[in-house]
């Protein structure tokens, strides 16, 4: 069974923009600092609420937050089909497509590890950035690019169940194992800690922990590396793949011949389905929903949500045509490369800055609960002009 008809002609879709955009904006909202407002209005659920959604779930579980990184993996993959199709319009040939598939692997795994870098003593060699994890598996989804969809399908379904079968197959902590040295301390333990089948996902005590402590060795660093504080993991960029492969479907999907709405429902369909299956994985116990390993169960959730997303922006913005209201979006998913850089790069010293120049009772003047609030908005509304000067100006980094 063959992918669906792909039209001959390129084009671009505002909503891929504007989601990437939307993503991104999330990313940069974090210097919002929301949770620094709830705990300084603890009786108020309203600030809860959002402190909850800027904060990354602890491990079981998802927030607003947690759908950033499969948010951008996937569109990268939405995005592929229509890159290769626009260079091929140009007349690239296929070996320079694969030669610069590879350059933009390695730039984008690069690029991770120097954000990481930035204030560290020296190169900070770990591979969970978002940039990283995308970088590592970009080439072999150029490889998929071209492939029947039935293919792509198979790829996503070998990718999540080895995955799965190879933290299944890996022994699971036991009784006497050292959480502490892992930096899992009794209190996040007493919360947190999985039993039974799932303690095989626990955290810093898996299959991908144990490849870091030796993969991440290789490299030099001060000290010999034991564990990843938050308990991320190299290894995630395996099922990281597979949701960028669903992506890659999806993509297939919006620049085939069906009919906009049909494409639509396509999209809530394969969302419905993706949240269902994942789910039901983290209900029944087969496999819990963890973000920060990328469990099987939570690259299917995500990506459910990721669909969901892809549909109501296809639908409000190709298919209806309501595109101004999402301009200020569009403007960072343009650009989404160079806002993910000023965002580790310079949100710092536009903060600074405008401390210095306008010192801390201007932004005092709601209260000082609301203080980080409009510092923060102040930064960025700062990082979002660059940008529009960047738009105006057709000033795009590109990879």
């Amino acid at each position: 069974m063959s992918g669906p008809a792909q039209s001959p002609i390129p084009g671009r879709l505002g909503s891929l923009d504007a989601y990437r955009g939307f993503v991104m904006f999330l990313m940069m909202a974090e210097v919002l600092h929301t949770c620094r407002v709830s705990a300084a209005l603890p009786q108020s659920s309203f600030w809860k609420f959002l402190c909850h959604n800027q904060s990354h779930a602890e491990w079981v579980g998802c927030s607003l937050h947690d759908l950033i990184q499969p948010s951008f993996s996937f569109l990268v993959g939405v995005a592929l089909p229509f890159s290769l199709a626009s260079r091929a319009a140009r007349g690239q040939s296929r070996s320079r497509m694969t030669w610069h598939a590879l350059w933009r692997a390695l730039v984008l795994t690069l690029l991770g590890v120097f954000l990481r870098s930035v204030g560290e003593p020296q190169t900070r060699w770990t591979f969970e950035d978002t940039l990283s994890q995308i970088g590592m598996g970009y080439f072999f989804l150029f490889l998929l690019g071209g492939r029947p969809a039935r293919e792509q399908w198979a790829a996503v379904a070998v990718i999540l169940a080895g995955y799965g079968a190879a933290f299944a197959l890996y022994p699971a902590p036991g009784a006497g194992f050292d959480y502490d040295r892992v930096g899992v301390p009794p209190a996040w333990r007493e919360q947190h800690l999985l039993t039974g089948f799932a303690a095989h996902w626990n955290k810093n005590s898996n299959l991908a922990w144990a490849f870091d402590t030796w993969w991440l060795n290789l490299f030099p660093r001060a000290k010999p590396f034991a564990y990843n504080e938050g308990g991320y993991t190299t290894l995630a960029f395996i099922p990281t793949l597979g949701t960028m492969i669903l992506g890659l479907i999806a993509g297939g999907v919006l620049r085939s011949e069906r009919a906009p709405w049909a494409k639509v429902k396509w999209l809530a369909a394969a969302g419905v389905i993706c949240l269902a299956l994942g789910g039901l994985m983290g209900w029944t116990g087969l496999c819990p929903v963890v973000k920060r390993v990328w469990t099987p169960s939570w690259g299917l959730f995500s990506a459910g949500w990721c669909f969901l997303l892809m549909a109501g922006f296809y639908s409000v913005m190709d298919v209806l045509g309501r595109r101004a209201w999402a301009f200020p979006w569009t403007v960072i998913g343009m650009n989404s490369i160079a806002a993910y850089c000023m965002s580790g790069l310079i949100e710092g010293f536009v903060r600074e800055t405008l401390r210095v120049h306008l010192g801390r009772r201007f932004f005092r003047l709601f209260g000082a609960p609301y203080e980080p609030l409009f510092h923060g908005a102040a930064a960025l509304l700062v990082l979002w002009l660059l940008l529009f000067w960047m738009y105006r100006r057709k000033l795009f980094l590109r990879i």
